[in-house]
């Protein structure tokens, strides 16, 4: 007998899996989440900490989470729907919004002098930001050794408009539209958001999707009696000791108002209010019979953006887009390489072990939350061994 078209006995192996994490002490806890023909399933294991009251406080569906990258879907879904009512458009300039990032420069040489450098060949797009093709990004590199990468090191998080103005004064690292860069988009993307609204990321946000989803513990800040549901994250283990080290606290960083609201990782949120998220895309835009965004909005953000070329000289490594593609603050799977995610699945990790994607081949979606830094790395054996235990466990 299934459920929801997965294997009962099989299923036995994903919360094995999720144990196993457990006991090691590689986290205090999980939650995975598999939905699928309507069903719902959590398997949750272990505490919010290892020490203190999140100790004695089992893991959970509203256990409040750092999503770090998994904001940026979420982000590229309102702008969606700014698009949609007409307020941006995705071929239009953002000079006029952005007024920071017209008229840019780019270097010459990526590696080179900052002085270095060549006009832009053209404006930057909504479409540029949502595709992550700016021109500017994740620029991986040890300290001292590329200018443009200590330049993008050094912005900070000041205030929105003082960092655009860092962001500004500093050259492209490629054209506009040439090949695909990470991460940087989707905070000038949040910075766009607030400007073409007038109010703060944080409220435009809850405005266009955290409200009419219901997603009521998804934002840039945890406070009140919430705190008591936000899960710690850890760090490495300390190299003496071999004891994990706090990243941050319930009494951390998401315990005020930060000075910049990150649309690239700055949220908080749950399994329960990210399934609500990623299951309204998988349903083409509605969530209990209301549409939060079209269908063919949904269908472009979860389709392949990036063309041959632009995929052949991107990538934070060779091949990188082999299998994978890109469409709006999220992957796109173009082949399948594992017992894994279908081709045509979509969705992205996170800095501290979350994860999630959407299948619509097999009508699914799956959503993985620990709190480890540096544990969103899909190739790392741990994230290949959950995507196989939620593969194997399919029974129909």
């Amino acid at each position: 007998m299934t459920t929801g078209g997965f294997s009962p006995k099989r299923l036995t192996r994903l919360r094995g899996l999720l144990e196993r994490h457990v006991e090691s002490g590689f986290v205090p806890g999980a939650v995975a989440v598999l939905a699928r023909h309507g069903e719902v399933r959590i398997e949750a294991t272990g505490n919010l900490a290892f020490e203190g009251a999140g100790s004695r406080t089992p893991m959970a569906g509203d256990t409040i989470c750092r999503m770090g990258s998994m904001s940026k879907p979420i982000v590229a879904a309102c702008a969606m729907t700014l698009v949609e009512d007409c307020t941006l458009r995705l071929d239009d300039p953002v000079d006029d919004l952005l007024p920071e990032l017209a008229d840019m420069t780019v270097l010459a040489d990526p590696g080179g002098p900052l002085e270095d450098t060549v006009a832009a060949k053209c404006a930057i797009t909504v479409r540029d930001l949502l595709t992550y093709t700016v021109g500017t990004g994740v620029v991986p590199a040890e300290p001292g050794t590329v200018p443009i990468s200590d330049a993008l090191s050094a912005l900070g998080r000041p205030s929105p408009d003082e960092w655009m103005r860092r962001l500004g004064a500093l050259p492209l690292v490629h054209q506009p539209g040439e090949r695909w860069m990470y991460d940087t988009a989707a905070d000038v993307t949040g910075v766009l958001i607030a400007r073409a609204t007038g109010m703060s990321f944080g409220d435009a946000l809850r405005e266009r999707i955290c409200d009419p989803l219901g997603m009521k513990d998804t934002a840039f800040i945890v406070g009140g009696e919430s705190v008591s549901r936000l899960a710690t994250a850890y760090e490495r283990d300390n190299a003496a000791t071999g004891e994990p080290v706090v990243e941050d606290g319930p009494d951390g960083r998401w315990s005020r108002p930060p000075t910049f609201e990150s649309g690239g990782g700055g949220l908080v949120s749950t399994a329960d209010d990210y399934l609500t998220f990623a299951s309204a895309l998988l349903a083409g835009g509605t969530h209990r019979g209301q549409r939060v965004l079209s269908r063919p909005s949904v269908t472009l953000m979860t389709s392949d953006q990036l063309t041959p070329a632009q995929k052949a000289v991107s990538g934070f490594w060779p091949g990188y887009f082999d299998a994978m593609g890109w469409g709006f603050g999220m992957s796109i799977r173009t082949r399948r390489t594992h017992l894994g995610p279908s081709v045509g699945s979509y969705g992205w990790p996170g800095f501290y072990g979350t994860a999630w994607y959407n299948d619509p081949a097999e009508d699914m979606t799956a959503i993985l939350v620990i709190q480890r830094a540096h544990a969103g790395d899909q190739r790392l054996p741990r994230s290949h061994d959950f995507w196989t235990a939620v593969y194997q466990a399919i029974d129909d």
